[in-house]
C-alpha cells in the first residue's frame, strides 16, 4: 500500500500488522497535536547509524513512499536538504512526466548524533498539519542507541485519538528497518529493564520541583539548554527595566 491509495481507514489497518520496537508509545495527546516516541539499541557505531540514515532507500519502507519503490528515495544530510522521493514518469524509460515528491525537509544535522527533519508524512501530507521528526544517536557500550520523536500539531481532518496509534506504529515501522538494515535489534539489557521498571513504578513525590537544569527530560540537549534558563514573563522582565539602580 502506497501514501498514493492510502487513506485514514487504510493507514489504521496496516498499522494494526506492524512489528515496532518494545519501547513506543503515543506519549502525549491533546486536540493542538501529539508526540511518538520509539527507542531501539543497534550493534552498530554512531557513525554507521549516522551512514545508514542517510540512506533511507536502504530502510524506509516502501509502503510508506508515494512510488511504492524504496529505491526512489533519496535524503541530502544538510540544514535545508530534502528527504525526497522521485516519481517515475511513463513512457520509454520513464523519462516522461517526472515528478518527486517532498517527504520532509532537513533542520538540522549533527553527524553521528542527532538529525531533525520537518515534515508531514504520509496522508498528513495533505492537511493543515506541522510534522517534525527528531533522531537521536547514543553511543553504548554494546554499539548505539536511536530514538525517534515525532511531533504532531495543527489542523487535520482526522481524529486525533485514531490518528495518533497510527502514526505511531507507522513511525515505529522505520525505526524498525533502520535497526534491521544496521544487523537488528538489541534486547534491552537487564539493568535497563529494572530502571525502565522503577521509572514507571516511581510514584511523582510532592514538594518543590527540582531546577530546571537538573530535571530529566526526554528533550534532547539543545532543547534541554533551553530549558535550563527559560524566558521570563513579560511583567517581571518590564519590573527589572523599571528598578532604580542602587546608589
Amino acid at each position: 500500500m502506497t501514501f498514493r491509495h492510502v487513506s485514514c481507514a487504510a493507514l489504521l489497518s496496516a498499522a494494526a500488522f506492524i512489528a515496532v520496537p518494545a519501547n513506543a508509545k503515543v506519549i502525549d495527546q491533546s486536540e493542538l497535536g501529539f508526540t511518538v516516541a520509539h527507542t531501539a539499541q543497534v550493534a552498530a557505531a554512531p557513525e554507521d547509524v549516522w551512514k545508514m540514515l542517510r540512506m533511507p532507500q536502504k530502510w524506509w519502507s516502501k509502503d510508506h513512499s508515494w512510488s511504492g519503490d524504496a529505491a526512489n528515495f533519496w535524503l541530502d544530510s544538510q540544514a535545508g536538504g530534502c528527504f525526497c522521493e522521485k516519481l517515475p514518469g511513463t513512457g520509454e524509460g520513464g523519462t516522461t512526466g517526472q515528478g518527486s515528491v517532498q517527504h520532509a525537509r532537513i533542520l538540522f544535522a549533527k553527524p553521528d548524533e542527532l538529525l531533525r527533519l520537518s515534515g508531514a508524512f504520509g496522508p498528513l501530507q495533505g492537511e493543515a498539519v506541522t510534522g517534525t521528526l527528531t533522531i537521536q544517536i547514543k553511543a553504548t557500550p554494546t554499539g548505539a542507541a536511536i530514538r525517534f520523536d515525532y511531533v504532531v500539531g495543527g489542523y487535520m481532518r482526522f481524529k486525533q485519538a485514531e490518528i495518533a496509534p497510527a502514526v505511531d506504529k507507522v513511525i515505529g515501522e522505520q525505526l524498525v528497518g533502520l535497526a534491521k538494515a544496521l544487523g537488528g535489534s538489541l534486547p534491552p539489557t537487564r539493568d535497563e529493564k529494572a530502571a525502565a521498571e522503577a521509572a514507571d513504578d516511581e510514584p511523582e513525590k510532592p514538594g518543590k520541583a527540582e531546577p530546571a537544569a537538573k530535571r530529566k527530560t526526554d528533550l534532547d540537549d539543545a532543547v534541554s539548554d533551553l530549558l535550563a534558563d527559560p524566558p521570563k514573563p513579560d511583567d517581571e522582565a518590564k519590573d527589572e527595566e523599571e528598578a532604580p539602580e542602587a546608589p
